[in-house]
């Protein structure tokens, strides 16, 4: 028997991970395994969502993951919520693909009833001329006339009601729709809280401090690459996202050595995204060295947020807002 493809390789540890005593279990993932399962065993999701599907199993694959390895907890339900919210994205364009069909149908059961009906109205008037010719019998055209009649009311009433059904898909279609969009919206929103995306003037930015690289130099430490796979993550999903990746310095050192450092950090993180496989058409970077201090270089706390990457995330049509 041919295997679902849609069958992520988490479902499969399901029974390992329940059988690990030791390890701290999650009833956010525990509600996201569910949901899937209940997602893959509906036909109308397998078939009209597989693209959704899929995706919805790739993030529950990311929250099982995240617990094998024995992540913080927060990181794991962050990862099932997210992928709850996956699975709920697919469970909707289902929905709202099956509206969609609906919708036609009746569109087309209309469009037949009212074609019947004005099919009968020429007979009924072939019929009446004949009367009028006195081409046939009376009687008996003036019963198929009555018979016409009488049929042409039941097709209309029946376009009637077809058109209240249609009215009633098309109803079904907008709710499908707007739900849709509700659980990608919400779906989009989790990925930029778990990125701390904030909202400015220019658009959604990530800050990136000088956590990320050792003092003076331009190399990504290892253990910042989490931060730089999250985003990569995201772009890999958002595909018509782009970013602008700008590099910031304090005001420590020379106006050309903090121009290049931040070119230099700003170019790291790019490198770093492209690795991940996010395409180097949609990354655009700048280096604004000692420019634009969030903080006063007077002290060290201020330095240090002043040593940063932003990354500012462009709108759906890909378009970023100059500084």
């Amino acid at each position: 028997m041919k295997k679902n493809r849609f069958f992520p390789l988490a479902l499969i540890a399901v029974a390992v991970f329940a059988g690990c005593s030791s390890m701290p279990q999650s009833a956010t993932l525990d509600e996201a395994r569910s949901k899937y399962s209940d997602a893959q065993a509906n036909p109308q999701v397998t078939k009209l969502a597989p693209v959704e599907l899929k995706e919805a199993g790739e993030a529950l694959d990311r929250a099982n993951a995240a617990q094998s390895k024995r992540e913080d907890r927060n990181v794991v339900d962050n990862l099932a919520y997210l992928a709850k919210q996956k699975i709920a994205i697919a469970q909707e364009t289902a929905k709202r693909k099956s509206a969609e069909l609906a919708v036609a149908n009746a569109a087309s059961e209309r469009n037949r009833v009212l074609l019947q009906a004005r099919t009968i109205e020429a007979d009924q008037a072939r019929q009446q001329a004949a009367i009028a010719q006195q081409g046939t019998d009376q009687k008996t055209a003036e019963l198929a006339v009555a018979n016409a009649v009488t049929e042409r009311q039941r097709l209309n009433l029946e376009a009637r009601t077809a058109e209240a059904g249609q009215a009633q898909q098309q109803a079904a279609l907008a709710h499908a729709s707007a739900e849709q969009d509700k659980a990608r919206l919400e779906a989009l929103q989790t990925q930029l809280n778990d990125l701390h995306a904030k909202k400015t003037a220019r658009g959604m930015v990530i800050t990136l401090g000088d956590v990320l690289f050792d003092t003076n130099k331009a190399q990504l430490k290892s253990g910042s690459m989490r931060n730089v796979q999250k985003l990569a993550d995201f772009l890999r999903q958002y595909q018509q996202r782009k970013v602008l990746i700008e590099g910031f310095t304090d005001s420590t050192g020379s106006n050309s050595r903090n121009q290049a450092l931040s070119e230099q950090r700003a170019n790291a993180v790019r490198t770093a995204l492209i690795d991940m496989g996010t395409s180097s058409d949609r990354i655009g970077t700048r280096g604004y060295g000692e420019s634009y201090p969030i903080a006063g270089n007077n002290n060290a706390a201020g330095r240090q947020l002043n040593r940063r990457v932003e990354i500012v995330l462009s709108d759906e049509g890909g378009n970023i807002a100059p500084r």
